[in-house]
């Protein structure tokens, strides 16, 4: 695997002020040591996307929908190669790699299709004094922060709107997960994208540089995906120079079995909502709450489909539950459910940590109380909290009793019912008798403390425009 392992800056692959080892979790070995940014070359990613925003704005659409489209004919093309990666650094099983990698491609191919098709407006005023004419600007410099968890598929989730749109950019990935991101900067270059639109960094000291570039006034973009501790400093930052913000943040999502729901349906969406990618989602369900006349036939159904998962390194064969992305993540996992057994939870299945290397901790069922600690933390991991409630009205209150809103989960078999729980739920998200709804042709994005603004969809282009209106004389 050819790996790149240096910043790149005005379309130039250099070497920074030092070096970051990368890490294969399961195995704790080195996979690769990544070039790591300071001063000099976050201010020279600056330079170079400023300097490249004034051409690139101008491009043609089909310009720039034509390197999108490349851009997702080469993943697609690499698939493989590139969901080996993610599974080595990430510690997922080669299956969930391989599906971060097709999700990612799609936001290429996505705003390929957007990037020629951004609506304006043109109409007559009430007053019919003049005519109102609405059209859309690139935003301008936007710096792109991602998380470890998705490295493939939140980094082409704000490349792609912004090369739609006519941004230039800066990506600051995960420092655990940084070579999918490199192959991805990579793989935009081969696709023909000019030098300075898109810049790499990887600062050695992230706090401190992040605020400087977020005090220059070129920088008028943030797109953030990461914790909701993190992203209300970088809304701090942000407020001094009014800097455009899309923050996409924690969630703590429950998932409500209503008493009629179809059991073996909901038990197999549970398992998508809930291991996916190993728990390690913003999306992954995080509470469960179940009627009392079908909690016991539920949780042991879904007990039973946790024990059974066969738990190794992400790329053995047959591997359905890999490591997490440290050891230090892990043992926030383990300690999370520790403190739950010692506030009353009983395990139903898993809750051990395994002796050995690697970064593993088993799918876990626990039943608690409704007032156990867990249920307020954003969990991150195979860890199942399961919570027994007897009517809609105290499932919903329970679901909403959280600063966050990201998404829920509902199953029932009354349509009606369940649109009207639905509507009940805080969330910018409801999956409706299924255990996903993440698509690139869908707004992706909560409420409350889980974010503000959305990505993909049509709304995705416009976190990276600005709207402008100019009054016509008549």
């Amino acid at each position: 695997m050819n790996l790149k392992t240096d910043l790149y800056i005005n379309g130039e692959w250099v070497k920074g002020n030092g070096v970051l080892p990368v890490y294969n979790p399961a195995t704790g070995t080195v996979i690769a040591e990544v070039q790591t940014a300071g001063d000099a070359e976050c201010l020279a990613a600056v330079d170079a996307a400023y300097a490249a925003q004034k051409s690139f704005a101008q491009t043609a659409p089909r310009v720039r929908s034509e390197i999108l489209r490349k851009a997702f004919e080469i993943m697609i093309a690499e698939a493989d190669e590139i969901a080996k990666l993610v599974s080595m650094e990430n510690g997922k099983v080669f299956s969930d790699a391989k599906g971060e990698v097709l999700y990612a491609a799609e936001f290429f191919r996505w705003f390929a299709e957007e990037a020629v098709r951004t609506p304006g407006d043109f109409r007559k005023s009430p007053s019919g004094d003049k005519r109102i004419l609405v059209t859309h600007q690139p935003v301008g410099v936007s710096l792109l922060i991602t998380p470890w968890n998705f490295p493939a598929a939140m980094a082409t989730r704000k490349i792609g709107p912004a090369v739609a749109a006519g941004c230039t950019m800066i990506l600051k990935p995960a420092g655990e997960t940084p070579l999918t991101a490199l192959y991805i900067v990579d793989v935009m270059e081969r696709a023909g994208l000019p030098k300075g639109v898109l810049n790499f960094v990887l600062p050695s000291k992230t706090g401190p540089m992040l605020s400087k570039v977020l005090h220059d006034p070129r920088v008028r973009n943030l797109s953030f995906t990461g914790s909701t501790e993190v992203g209300r400093v970088l809304l701090k930052e942000c407020s001094d120079l009014v800097i455009r913000t899309s923050l996409e943040l924690g969630g703590n999502a429950p998932f409500l079995v209503l008493d009629d729901a179809n059991i073996d349906e909901a038990v197999k969406g549970a398992m998508v909502a809930k291991m996916r990618n190993g728990g390690a989602a913003c999306t992954a369900a995080n509470r469960f709450y179940v009627a009392r006349s079908v909690a016991e036939e539920f949780t042991k159904k879904f007990a039973e489909a946790m024990q059974a998962l066969k738990m190794a390194p992400g790329l053995d064969d047959g591997a359905q539950l890999g490591s997490s992305v440290s050891v230090k993540e892990r043992n926030k996992i383990a300690d999370l459910v520790d403190a739950s057994v010692a506030g009353g939870g009983k395990i139903v299945t898993g809750g051990k940590k395994p002796e050995g290397d690697g970064a593993f901790y088993p799918a876990t069922v626990i039943s608690v109380e409704k007032s156990n600690e867990i249920l307020r933390n954003e969990v991150f991991g195979p860890v199942a909290p399961v919570v027994v409630f007897d009517t809609d009205e105290e499932a919903i209150e329970l679901a909403n009793n959280t600063e966050y809103g990201l998404i829920s989960y509902v199953f029932t078999s009354d349509l009606a019912r369940g649109i009207r729980t639905a509507e009940a739920l805080e969330s910018g998200m409801i999956a409706l008798n299924r255990g996903v709804v993440s698509d690139p042709a869908a707004p992706f994005g909560g409420v409350k403390q889980s974010g503000l603004g959305r990505e993909g969809g049509f709304a995705g282009i416009h976190e990276f425009l600005e709207t402008k209106y100019i009054g016509v004389e008549i």
